[in-house]
């Protein structure tokens, strides 16, 4: 291995294991834990501290042994920070995510997306992220990278199609990109929100409801994109093939009895109420709305049933608006699974509410830029400003 190669390698090592442990450690705990040799692992925690990556506090708890304590090592709290962006059909939200994966700042805008048009769009968000940086400057973080998640099939940055916005090949990239004047990671907004709940290697089925719906599958802890980069489109699996026209141009998709505005329809209440009215309807017991929750959850069920006997899938996570909703879905879901998975009665299939709730597609976009920093530290610090990349290279 060349040895700009290596030291790459060892910088990403180093790191990873100090964010891995979630509490202060020493250089020598870091040592026994990579097999580096300490005097390694010191000039790479040095070079890591100058450039923000980790930060020294102390001290940090001692295993065995008197003598005096060493200086703990944990993530930065300052320093690179990370901005995600989230374009939905009902909202637009912003996100600002340091190493450690605290939500440093996050902002929420209420509009309805489906009559602004791409450019009004990329404009509203572009002066959200402004908002967001100013607010991360003032925290002492430098935003690294920006990634944004779209309800659509995306391809090398371009939206290819998103029924619920009306877009068809917009290249979001380049148009966020050139709003911010910086490069701009365009992916799918449940790809995004599985990857932000994702913790090692487990594998499930991430269901992202609001008025249309999304799925991302993690298998052993990675994103399973497909051939093409566009698996999981549960939203427009057909539960019903003579059922009603939906906004891709099918019929009987599942966004048409598990959607947002289809929940709302079937209790009678207006297309342009949101789930918070679900939630207090259906709370204040409200029968229309608990029978169209039961349905939603049945149809929900079907479409989830199927993806479950193809992947031997153990966990279906309900996000999005789909997590406010989980008291009343996760029932009917369960129930479908447990009826209609081969396995069910050997392997249970859980059905639970997302761990980050409503938030989850935003803070997994920011997440994945945050991935990207731990992943390649070498590459960060190459790139900072009054960085010398030959004397990170080689120093």
């Amino acid at each position: 291995m060349r040895q700009s190669s290596l030291r790459a390698h060892n910088l990403a090592l180093v790191l990873r294991q100090v964010a891995a442990t979630g509490r202060p450690v020493s250089r020598a705990d870091v040592a026994a834990a990579t097999g580096l040799t300490r005097a390694t692992v010191s000039t790479l925690v040095d070079e890591l501290v100058r450039g923000e990556l980790i930060a020294e506090i102390g001290p940090a708890p001692r295993s065995r042994g008197a003598g005096r304590p060493a200086t703990g090592l944990m993530l930065s709290g300052t320093g690179p920070a990370a901005l995600g962006l989230e374009v939905n059909v009902d909202y637009l939200a912003a996100c600002v995510l340091d190493l450690t994966g605290t939500v440093r700042h996050r902002i929420t805008e209420w509009v309805d997306q489906r009559d602004r048009g791409a450019p009004a769009i990329v404009a509203a968000l572009a002066q959200l992220a402004a908002s967001a940086g100013v607010a991360a400057a003032e925290q002492g973080l430098e935003i690294v990278g920006v990634a944004a998640a779209v309800p659509g099939l995306v391809q090398d940055g371009t939206v290819r199609l998103a029924p619920n916005l009306g877009w068809r090949d917009v290249d979001l990239a380049a148009l966020l990109g050139s709003a911010l004047g910086r490069p701009v990671r365009v992916e799918n907004e449940a790809n995004l929100a599985a990857l932000g709940e994702a913790a090692g290697a487990e594998s499930f089925l991430y269901v992202s409801g609001e008025v249309g719906i999304g799925a991302g599958i993690i298998l052993g802890g990675e994103l399973f994109r497909g051939s093409h980069g566009w698996a999981g489109e549960l939203g427009h699996v057909a539960v019903r093939p003579d059922g009603p026209p939906c906004h891709c141009g099918s019929r009987g998709c599942l966004e048409q009895y598990a959607g947002q505005e289809a929940i709302l329809a079937a209790a009678g209440a207006s297309a342009l109420g949101t789930i918070a009215d679900v939630v207090s309807r259906a709370t204040a017991g409200e029968q229309r709305m608990l029978d169209a929750l039961v349905q939603a959850g049945t149809a929900l069920g079907v479409a989830v049933a199927g993806v479950v006997n193809l992947l031997d899938l153990g966990t279906v996570v309900l996000g999005g608006g789909y997590a406010l909703l989980a008291p009343w879905l996760a029932g009917p879901v369960e129930r479908e699974v447990g009826a209609r998975v081969l396995t069910a009665g050997w392997s249970p299939v859980a059905v639970r509410a997302s761990r980050l709730g409503t938030e989850a597609t935003v803070v997994g976009a920011a997440g994945s830029v945050v991935r990207g920093v731990l992943d390649d530290p070498a590459g960060w610090l190459a790139a900072r400003p009054g960085t010398d990349p030959v004397a990170v290279a080689h120093g």
